[in-house]
């Protein structure tokens, strides 16, 4: 495949290549833009969870909830490892979501030294607006791809985080 319109990464890599010729910089053309995707799909995120009072980290704290089906609830330490945040980060976000009435924080009825995370009816219902809100988001940019490059597009970046993410534990779509 190759690139049809010049960016900004082709500029970077031309740069590169007259002050240093001898650099092979095939992985920063992929990582470049990954890294530029990435902020550029961040920004239009938070501003597809903006109306909904929440912000991408909100999102995901929300979305891990709503995805682990009824009773929609989690310990803070499973909420933790599966979106790869600190104790205190974590902590921080339900914070938040528990005072806007998203989610509420209750004793393990299985370990009194535990507690449980659940979301609300409120937060049920934001979190299933939210989520469609951010899949036209991200519908809308891949537009720019037809299916079968966007199919192909998955496959490889698939394949790339396989042989890249050793023991991440991220699940972050």
């Amino acid at each position: 495949m190759t690139a049809q319109h010049n960016d900004p990464v082709d500029a970077i890599i031309g740069q590169w290549a007259e002050v240093r010729p001898d650099l092979d910089t095939a992985a920063m053309e992929v990582f470049g833009r990954i890294f530029r995707l990435s902020r550029t799909m961040g920004d239009r995120m938070e501003r597809a969870y903006a109306p909904y009072g929440i912000s991408r980290g909100e999102f995901d704290v929300l979305a891990t909830l709503r995805r682990s089906g009824e009773p929609y609830t989690l310990s803070p330490r499973q909420l933790s490892g599966t979106l790869m945040l600190t104790t205190g980060g974590m902590t921080g976000r339900l914070d938040k979501l528990e005072r806007a009435d998203l989610l509420r924080r209750s004793p393990d009825p299985h370990d009194r030294r535990a507690l449980q995370v659940t979301l609300t009816d409120k937060g049920l219902a934001i979190i299933d607006e939210a989520v469609g809100a951010g899949l036209a988001a991200e519908t809308e940019a891949l537009s720019a791809l037809d299916a079968e490059q966007a199919g192909q597009l998955a496959d490889l970046l698939r394949e790339l985080l396989t042989g890249t993410a050793t023991g991440s534990g991220s699940d972050r779509p």
